[in-house]
């Protein structure tokens, strides 16, 4: 049997704060590889304390791909991702290094890893007439129409998570057919032409995840999280939008909570830092249970602790490097 002649690439996936970034630097170094974020807040410049975007030091130390590549009031979609980080690979390959995936938004890995079905494009007229009607009838009930139109895409959509809901719905009066349908004809189009190493790096004890998503918040808040959200709140683009917080960027995780307490604090005067804080780590921890029930549906993907199973992980690479040009450099 002749070998595989496709270039390896290796995807580290997993939820928030579950340390692919600390893996990916290690690996890319010591494997002789560059780094794709595979992450919807990092494409956002602006987006760097509670988008725990790598620090100046560690893209110096390693280069990374698919950072800072749009502002935070500019669009940026799944396809483009796609396009966008399969040059990417290709470049990374033709030098001879490793490209390193990691990052966890799990649609941008849909996209690159198994290809998206041709659907309508967005439509701006339309969507601003489904922001209008959700802003009368409210994003829970825009899902329950969703739901009645095309229950698949409803059970895998959160009822919160208006960026969705507001696509399926788009797609389905643009064109008259359920997105669920539309995703199905991608099932036969063409793969990326990699072999790929997917591992998901997911804590076997929730409450060590829950911990580290903790830690991290704390750190952020720190560094000046609520600085920075401040700055973005000063851009003469974003005050002149009339829904900000509708802003893909602006949906990141914590940040639309920043925005928030700081509206309630120049609203009222002040508002309550203890309950913002545990409102940012619970919808933190929400985060990370949609991106655990997503990659489980990766069936190919192995699932290895990051801090219990650190010798297996070293393992799993090295047996997929194991005979290529990519070879063991000690640090």
């Amino acid at each position: 049997m002749s070998a595989d002649p496709r270039p390896l690439a290796i995807a580290l996936m997993g939820p928030t704060a579950s340390g692919k970034t600390a893996l990916a630097l290690d690996w890319a170094q010591r494997y002789g590889g560059e780094i794709v974020s595979v992450d919807s807040a990092l494409v956002y410049r602006g987006l760097d304390i509670g988008a725990a975007k790598p620090s100046a030091a560690e893209q110096a130390r390693v280069p990374h791909h698919l950072i800072d590549l749009r502002e935070p009031w500019q669009p940026y979609s799944a396809a483009e991702f796609a396009a966008d980080a399969r040059r990417a690979l290709d470049q990374i390959a033709a030098r001879g290094r490793l490209p390193i995936l990691a990052g966890g938004t799990g649609l941008y890995f849909h996209a690159l890893l198994h290809g998206l079905a041709p659907m309508p494009e967005a439509d701006p007229a339309l969507r601003e007439q489904l922001q209008a009607e959700a802003g009368r009838r409210g994003w829970a009930a825009m899902h329950a129409e969703l739901t009645e139109l095309d229950p698949e895409a409803a059970a895998r959509i959160h009822a919160t998570d208006a960026q969705r809901i507001q696509r399926a719905l788009e797609v389905y009066r643009l064109s008259g057919r359920r997105i669920s349908d539309w995703r199905r004809e991608a099932a036969g189009a063409p793969r990326l032409p990699y072999r790929v190493l997917k591992l998901v790096l997911a804590p076997a004890d929730r409450a060590v995840l829950h911990a580290r998503i903790a830690l991290r918040y704390d750190a952020m808040l720190a560094a000046g999280f609520l600085d920075e959200v401040r700055a973005l709140r000063a851009l003469p683009e974003l005050q002149a939008h009339p829904r900000p917080l509708e802003l893909p960027a602006l949906r990141a995780v914590g940040y639309r909570q920043a925005w928030e307490f700081l509206d309630r604090c120049e609203r009222d005067g002040g508002a309550d830092p203890v309950e913002f804080r545990d409102r940012g780590i619970y919808a933190t921890r929400q985060l990370a249970k949609r991106q655990l029930t997503w990659l489980r549906g990766e069936l190919d993907a192995r699932w290895l602790d990051p801090g219990a199973d650190r010798e297996a992980l070293e393992r799993a690479a090295a047996l997929f490097l194991g005979g290529s040009r990519h070879v063991l450099r000690k640090a």
